[in-house]
């Protein structure tokens, strides 16, 4: 067994999910993109620890940050590593398609909302983004109705053969 196995280090898959996202929010267009990180929010990443539930993603001088995007800082670092756990973090875009980000969210008054945070095949933590757009509160009751309702349709049928 590898050493990061025994650890419970993540190498690839996901390391951390806004899982309230598709709640809150339509999600139109997904985007993967890279992020800048340093050496101890990547450990930090592999451990798990990460929370995205209060991030989102912006521009700034003709880049896309993400901000409020909450990395605790590496327990096992020495005092070199230690960084602001909720610091503006650069996200790795084309050109094209931080304009075209930019004039969806200030054109449609859309959200660039953060999905996950995931190592690909090679190790290099990616982030998904979704172009995404506020729910009213009846929509996400309607929402949790018709969740419910395919839940117990399914049941149902599960059921049907066995009578």
């Amino acid at each position: 067994m590898t050493e990061a196995r025994k650890k419970g280090l993540i190498s690839h898959g996901i390391a951390a999910q806004n899982r309230k996202a598709r709640y809150d929010y339509k999600i139109g267009e997904t985007i993967e993109a890279g992020i800048a990180l340093i050496g101890p929010e990547v450990k930090s990443l592999r451990a798990g620890r990460a929370t995205l539930s209060e991030a989102w993603a912006g521009e700034r001088e003709g880049e896309m940050w993400l901000f409020n995007c909450y990395i605790p800082e590496w327990q096992a670092g020495s005092f070199m590593a230690k960084f602001e756990p909720r610091r503006p973090r650069k996200l790795l875009l084309h050109r094209k398609q931080v304009e075209t980000l930019t004039g969806a969210i200030t054109r449609e008054g859309a959200t660039l909302v953060p999905l996950d945070i995931h190592f690909n095949d090679r190790g290099r933590a990616k982030i998904l983004l979704g172009l995404a757009e506020g729910k009213k509160k009846h929509d996400k009751r309607a929402a949790v109705a018709e969740r419910d309702w395919q839940r117990d349709k399914s049941r149902l049928m599960r059921n049907k053969g066995r009578e």
